[in-house]
């Protein structure tokens, strides 16, 4: 089974840039794109439940209008759920990719993503939903739970689509971050584009050790490669590093090297979801 970029969907207006992403990430990666819309009940159902507030001669009838109502909500949300997918298709054809299918399915986007999970090679979707656009500095509601759960490559998108040309991987010097880092070096996703590899931390001989021996590692795959050091707050110092540099697309793995390591979030990583300003890869 080939695998493919999987998009994710919804009414937010991340819907366009999660698909201009998945057009550029499917035509590196040589791979489909598939679409993908999950009816999750909790979301489109707003039906109240006044079955205990009314007298026991109208219950059965105010009952059968109610389940009447969720039953139109219901399609109402499942017609919603095929246009954007349809309009996202036309999109992604459009630009050129031939090899497109939609998936929309009731349930949580992470049942879906989990069931899909063995014919996925890396998943696009907005930083934030439709639920929470607005909220800005934070993560979506999904997003955390997917980072959690689901053990494939996440492309965190902004609500603006700006085509990788300067790559940006933070490194912490920790084991993960290696195997984070050769995933990357392996990856056609970013082959030819340069790549900025950067430690948030004190510069001293351990540090320019682990620095060295992570980019001689990106330099033997053929990478245009570019280190730094810069001290200070790791989430602070990077996201300007980013800015300054014209960063498009950082990358950094789901696991940090923190004092609450034990978690599988850490502490750089949440924050530089909920403020870094620009496209972030979280690599598993």
């Amino acid at each position: 089974m080939k695998r493919k970029v999987l998009a994710c969907i919804d009414a937010s207006p991340y819907a366009d840039v999660v698909s201009d992403y998945a057009i550029w990430a499917a035509a590196k990666l040589d791979v489909a794109v598939l679409l993908v819309h999950a009816l999750d009940k909790a979301q489109h159902t707003q039906t109240p439940d006044l079955s205990g507030s009314i007298g026991l001669g109208s219950q059965e009838l105010l009952l059968q209008q109610l389940a009447e109502l969720d039953e139109k909500h219901g399609k109402l949300a499942l017609e919603q759920g095929r246009q954007l997918l349809d309009t996202a298709k036309l999109r992604v054809e459009h630009a050129g990719v031939s090899a497109v299918a939609e998936h929309l399915r009731h349930g949580s986007l992470l049942e879906t993503l989990t069931e899909l999970e063995e014919q996925t090679r890396l998943i696009v979707i907005g930083k934030r939903g439709v639920s929470s656009t607005d909220a800005h500095g934070q993560m979506g509601q999904h997003v955390e739970r997917l980072i959690r759960n689901v053990q494939k490559p996440i492309l965190l998108t902004q609500q603006a689509y700006a085509e990788p040309k300067r790559i940006m991987f933070a490194y912490d010097g920790s084991a993960t971050a290696l195997k984070s880092l050769e995933m990357l070096a392996a990856s056609p996703l970013v082959h030819g584009l340069p790549i900025h590899l950067v430690i948030a931390g004190a510069e001293d001989d351990a540090t320019r050790m682990q620095l060295s021996s992570a980019a001689e590692l990106l330099k033997t795959a053929g990478f245009d490669l570019k280190t730094a050091i810069v001290e200070g707050e790791s989430q602070t110092v990077l996201q300007q590093y980013q800015q300054d540099h014209l960063i498009d697309l950082m990358v950094m793995g789901a696991y940090g090297h923190s004092r609450i390591r034990q978690f599988i979030l850490g502490s750089t990583t949440t924050a530089m979801i909920c403020n870094v300003k620009c496209a972030l890869l979280i690599l598993r």
